[in-house]
C-alpha cells in the first residue's frame, strides 16, 4: 500500500506525494516530543521540566532526542538563566510542525489502510 495525501496549506496546491515515514520523528520518543510540542500554540515553548514529566523521559535521553530534533531544524532550544537557575525552553519549528503533520498523515494511511483492507 502506497499512501497518498494532499493537505491544504502546504505549498501550490497542497502536498500529493507518496507518504514515507520520517525516520526522525519515527523513533517513540521523538514521536512524543514532537506531538507535545505541535500541541502548543504557535511560537509557544515548554521548559524542559515539563517536557521531562510530559513524555516521562530521564534528563539525558531527552537531551540526546532533543539533539536530533534540532540538528533536523524541527525543533528550537532557548538556553538563558532566570536569576542564577539555568532555564531552557524548546519549542516546534514549522519546519518541525510541517514534519510532524506530513507523518501524521503517513499513519492515518497505515491505518485507513488496515481499516478498508487496501493492502
Amino acid at each position: 500500500m502506497v499512501a497518498h495525501w494532499s493537505r491544504p496549506g502546504f505549498g501550490s496546491g497542497g502536498l500529493d506525494m507518496a507518504a514515507e515515514p520520517d525516520e526522525i520523528i519515527h523513533q517513540q520518543l521523538r514521536l512524543k516530543i514532537m506531538a507535545t510540542l505541535n500541541s502548543l500554540p504557535l511560537r509557544d515553548a515548554i521548559e524542559f521540566p515539563r517536557l521531562k514529566a510530559t513524555v516521562e523521559a530521564t534528563d539525558g535521553n531527552l537531551g540526546a532526542h532533543l539533539s536530533t530534533l534540532e540538528q533536523a531544524g524541527y525543533i528550537s532550544i532557548e538556553k538563558n538563566f532566570e536569576g542564577k537557575k539555568p532555564r531552557t525552553r524548546v519549542a516546534i519549528t514549522r519546519t518541525g510542525r510541517r514534519a510532524f503533520m506530513q507523518h501524521i498523515d503517513y499513519l492515518r494511511g497505515i491505518i485507513d489502510g488496515i481499516a478498508t483492507g487496501d493492502k
